[in-house]
Protein backbone atom coordinates (compact mmCIF):
# COMPACT_ATOMS: atom_id res chain seq x y z
CA UNK A 1 0.00 0.00 0.00
CA UNK A 2 0.65 3.85 -0.39
CA UNK A 3 1.09 4.50 3.64
CA UNK A 4 3.39 1.41 4.27
CA UNK A 5 5.49 3.20 1.63
CA UNK A 6 6.42 6.69 2.92
CA UNK A 7 6.02 4.96 6.67
CA UNK A 8 9.16 6.84 8.50
CA UNK A 9 11.34 4.78 10.47
CA UNK A 10 11.14 5.81 13.71
CA UNK A 11 13.46 3.51 15.70
CA UNK A 12 16.82 1.55 13.84
CA UNK A 13 19.16 -0.42 15.93
CA UNK A 14 22.36 -1.37 14.26
CA UNK A 15 24.67 -4.32 15.37
CA UNK A 16 24.11 -3.94 19.20
CA UNK A 17 26.22 -5.71 21.48
CA UNK A 18 26.32 -5.60 25.54
CA UNK A 19 28.77 -7.18 27.61
CA UNK A 20 29.28 -6.77 31.62
CA UNK A 21 32.41 -7.78 33.66
CA UNK A 22 31.64 -10.94 36.39
CA UNK A 23 34.08 -12.70 38.64
CA UNK A 24 33.72 -15.21 36.35
CA UNK A 25 34.76 -13.36 33.56
CA UNK A 26 33.05 -11.58 30.81
CA UNK A 27 29.49 -12.39 30.16
CA UNK A 28 27.87 -11.05 27.19
CA UNK A 29 24.34 -10.02 27.56
CA UNK A 30 23.18 -9.01 24.14
CA UNK A 31 25.22 -10.13 20.54
CA UNK A 32 24.62 -8.22 17.01
CA UNK A 33 21.23 -7.11 17.20
CA UNK A 34 19.56 -5.02 14.55
CA UNK A 35 16.43 -4.12 13.39
CA UNK A 36 14.70 -0.96 12.53
CA UNK A 37 10.88 0.18 13.84
CA UNK A 38 8.56 2.35 11.47
CA UNK A 39 6.49 5.32 13.44
CA UNK A 40 2.78 3.78 14.62
CA UNK A 41 4.23 0.29 14.51
CA UNK A 42 3.77 -2.42 17.57
CA UNK A 43 6.00 -4.82 17.93
CA UNK A 44 6.87 -7.55 21.38
CA UNK A 45 9.90 -8.64 22.49
CA UNK A 46 9.95 -12.16 23.74
CA UNK A 47 11.75 -14.29 25.20
CA UNK A 48 12.18 -16.58 28.57
CA UNK A 49 13.84 -15.05 31.65
CA UNK A 50 17.32 -14.21 30.99
CA UNK A 51 16.83 -14.29 27.00
CA UNK A 52 17.82 -10.45 27.04
CA UNK A 53 14.69 -9.08 26.55
CA UNK A 54 14.36 -6.33 29.14
CA UNK A 55 18.29 -5.37 28.89
CA UNK A 56 17.06 -4.67 25.19
CA UNK A 57 14.30 -2.35 26.18
CA UNK A 58 16.89 -0.46 28.65
CA UNK A 59 18.82 0.30 25.57
CA UNK A 60 15.79 1.32 23.24
CA UNK A 61 15.19 3.77 25.80
CA UNK A 62 18.69 5.14 26.73
CA UNK A 63 18.75 3.93 29.87
CA UNK A 64 21.46 1.93 30.09
CA UNK A 65 24.61 2.33 27.50
CA UNK A 66 25.80 -0.44 24.36
CA UNK A 67 28.85 -2.01 25.00
CA UNK A 68 29.23 -1.66 20.48
CA UNK A 69 26.73 -0.27 18.08
CA UNK A 70 24.10 2.26 17.93
CA UNK A 71 20.83 3.40 18.42
CA UNK A 72 19.41 5.94 16.56
CA UNK A 73 15.88 7.29 17.91
CA UNK A 74 14.00 9.85 15.60
CA UNK A 75 16.95 10.71 13.58
CA UNK A 76 19.18 11.10 16.54
CA UNK A 77 21.86 8.45 17.42
CA UNK A 78 22.02 8.09 21.04
CA UNK A 79 25.64 7.24 21.17
CA UNK A 80 26.38 10.83 20.34
CA UNK A 81 24.14 12.32 23.48
CA UNK A 82 25.39 12.61 26.61
CA UNK A 83 22.99 11.79 29.54
CA UNK A 84 21.36 15.22 30.04
CA UNK A 85 20.49 15.60 25.90
CA UNK A 86 19.68 11.50 26.35
CA UNK A 87 17.30 12.56 28.99
CA UNK A 88 15.59 15.83 27.22
CA UNK A 89 15.05 13.48 24.59
CA UNK A 90 12.97 10.63 26.67
CA UNK A 91 11.15 13.66 28.07
CA UNK A 92 9.95 15.08 24.56
CA UNK A 93 9.74 11.70 22.68
CA UNK A 94 9.15 8.56 24.83
CA UNK A 95 6.64 7.00 27.42
CA UNK A 96 6.74 4.34 29.77
CA UNK A 97 4.65 1.67 31.11
CA UNK A 98 6.31 -0.41 33.85
CA UNK A 99 5.20 -3.83 35.80
CA UNK A 100 5.40 -2.61 39.01
CA UNK A 101 3.36 0.89 37.56
CA UNK A 102 6.29 3.40 39.24
CA UNK A 103 4.06 5.55 40.56
CA UNK A 104 4.41 8.37 43.27
CA UNK A 105 2.92 7.17 46.59
CA UNK A 106 2.98 10.96 47.89
CA UNK A 107 0.97 12.34 45.03
CA UNK A 108 -2.72 11.89 43.97
CA UNK A 109 -3.36 10.05 40.36
CA UNK A 110 -3.78 13.64 38.95
CA UNK A 111 -0.49 14.91 40.52
CA UNK A 112 1.18 11.69 38.92
CA UNK A 113 -0.07 12.36 35.45
CA UNK A 114 0.80 16.16 35.83
CA UNK A 115 4.04 15.55 37.07
CA UNK A 116 5.96 14.56 33.55
CA UNK A 117 4.13 17.50 32.07
CA UNK A 118 5.43 20.10 33.68
CA UNK A 119 8.89 18.68 33.98
CA UNK A 120 8.61 19.48 30.33
CA UNK A 121 8.13 22.97 30.71
CA UNK A 122 5.59 23.53 27.61
CA UNK A 123 2.91 24.22 28.48
CA UNK A 124 0.55 26.07 31.57
CA UNK A 125 -0.15 24.31 34.98
CA UNK A 126 -4.00 24.55 34.00
CA UNK A 127 -2.89 22.82 30.49
CA UNK A 128 -1.02 20.30 32.03
CA UNK A 129 -4.17 19.85 34.58
CA UNK A 130 -6.51 19.70 31.85
CA UNK A 131 -4.65 17.32 29.87
CA UNK A 132 -3.73 15.08 32.80
CA UNK A 133 -7.76 14.88 33.42
CA UNK A 134 -8.66 13.99 29.99
CA UNK A 135 -6.24 11.17 29.61
CA UNK A 136 -7.40 10.10 33.14
CA UNK A 137 -10.97 10.07 31.96
CA UNK A 138 -10.33 8.17 28.62
CA UNK A 139 -8.65 5.34 30.78
CA UNK A 140 -11.56 5.47 33.00
CA UNK A 141 -10.53 7.08 36.31
CA UNK A 142 -12.94 10.17 36.30
CA UNK A 143 -13.90 9.80 39.50
CA UNK A 144 -10.54 8.44 41.25
CA UNK A 145 -8.72 11.53 40.19
CA UNK A 146 -7.85 12.91 44.07
CA UNK A 147 -6.80 8.91 45.14
CA UNK A 148 -3.31 8.01 46.00
CA UNK A 149 -1.81 4.80 44.57
CA UNK A 150 -2.01 3.09 48.29
CA UNK A 151 -6.19 3.38 47.85
CA UNK A 152 -6.18 2.14 43.92
CA UNK A 153 -6.16 -1.36 42.87
CA UNK A 154 -3.60 -2.64 40.77
CA UNK A 155 -5.51 -2.22 37.05
CA UNK A 156 -6.20 1.27 38.37
CA UNK A 157 -2.40 1.93 39.33
CA UNK A 158 -1.31 0.54 35.56
CA UNK A 159 -4.54 2.74 33.91
CA UNK A 160 -2.75 5.76 36.21
CA UNK A 161 0.57 4.47 34.18
CA UNK A 162 -1.06 4.41 31.10
CA UNK A 163 -2.41 7.97 31.34
CA UNK A 164 0.59 9.36 32.69
CA UNK A 165 2.51 7.53 29.45
CA UNK A 166 0.60 8.72 26.61
CA UNK A 167 -0.97 12.47 28.15
CA UNK A 168 2.86 13.74 27.20
CA UNK A 169 1.57 12.28 23.52
CA UNK A 170 5.25 10.53 22.93
CA UNK A 171 6.64 9.00 19.89
CA UNK A 172 7.37 6.00 21.30
CA UNK A 173 6.14 3.79 23.96
CA UNK A 174 8.20 1.29 26.59
CA UNK A 175 6.32 -0.91 28.32
CA UNK A 176 7.78 -3.65 30.73
CA UNK A 177 5.67 -6.51 31.17
CA UNK A 178 2.77 -4.27 31.51
CA UNK A 179 0.29 -6.98 33.00
CA UNK A 180 2.91 -8.92 34.89
CA UNK A 181 1.29 -8.01 38.36
CA UNK A 182 -2.44 -8.03 37.44
CA UNK A 183 -4.87 -11.02 37.41
CA UNK A 184 -6.04 -12.27 33.52
CA UNK A 185 -9.34 -10.76 33.72
CA UNK A 186 -7.41 -6.65 34.28
CA UNK A 187 -4.55 -7.93 32.33
CA UNK A 188 -7.28 -8.57 29.31
CA UNK A 189 -8.67 -5.10 30.21
CA UNK A 190 -5.29 -3.05 30.79
CA UNK A 191 -4.04 -4.90 26.92
CA UNK A 192 -7.17 -3.94 25.56
CA UNK A 193 -6.73 -0.27 26.67
CA UNK A 194 -3.81 0.30 26.02
CA UNK A 195 -4.29 -0.76 21.77
CA UNK A 196 -6.91 1.63 21.86
CA UNK A 197 -4.69 4.48 23.13
CA UNK A 198 -2.07 3.31 21.08
CA UNK A 199 -3.99 3.16 17.78
CA UNK A 200 -5.40 6.45 18.56
CA UNK A 201 -2.72 8.40 19.44
CA UNK A 202 -0.42 6.87 16.79
CA UNK A 203 2.47 6.64 18.70
CA UNK A 204 5.00 3.24 18.33
CA UNK A 205 4.63 0.28 20.96
CA UNK A 206 7.43 -1.35 21.82
CA UNK A 207 6.73 -3.65 24.57
CA UNK A 208 8.17 -6.41 26.79
CA UNK A 209 6.09 -9.92 27.19
CA UNK A 210 6.20 -13.03 28.45
CA UNK A 211 2.73 -13.36 27.35
CA UNK A 212 2.34 -14.89 23.89
CA UNK A 213 -1.79 -14.05 23.35
CA UNK A 214 -0.14 -10.11 24.58
CA UNK A 215 2.31 -10.49 21.95
CA UNK A 216 0.37 -11.83 19.18
CA UNK A 217 -1.65 -9.01 19.28
CA UNK A 218 1.22 -6.74 18.12
CA UNK A 219 1.96 -6.40 14.18
CA UNK A 220 5.69 -7.62 14.57
CA UNK A 221 7.44 -10.03 16.99
CA UNK A 222 10.94 -10.19 18.10
CA UNK A 223 12.41 -13.42 19.75
CA UNK A 224 15.10 -12.84 22.15
CA UNK A 225 17.12 -16.29 22.97
CA UNK A 226 20.75 -15.81 24.56
CA UNK A 227 21.13 -12.40 24.12
CA UNK A 228 20.48 -12.89 20.31
CA UNK A 229 17.35 -11.87 17.83
CA UNK A 230 15.23 -13.99 15.42
CA UNK A 231 12.31 -11.88 14.67
CA UNK A 232 8.77 -13.68 13.77
CA UNK A 233 5.24 -12.25 12.32
CA UNK A 234 3.09 -12.35 14.63
CA UNK A 235 -0.43 -14.19 14.11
Amino acid sequence: MKAASTQQTLLQVKNLGKTVNTPAGELTLLQDISFSVQAGDSVAIVGISGSGKSTLLGLLAGLDLPSSGDIVLDGLSLAALDEEQKAALRARKVGFVFQNFQLLPSLTALENVMLPLELQRADTHAHCEQRAREYLERVGLAERLDHYPRTLSGGEQQRVAIARAFAGHPAILFADEPTGNLDSKTANNIVDLLFALNRDSGATLILVTHDEKLAARCARCLHMDEGKLTETSSL
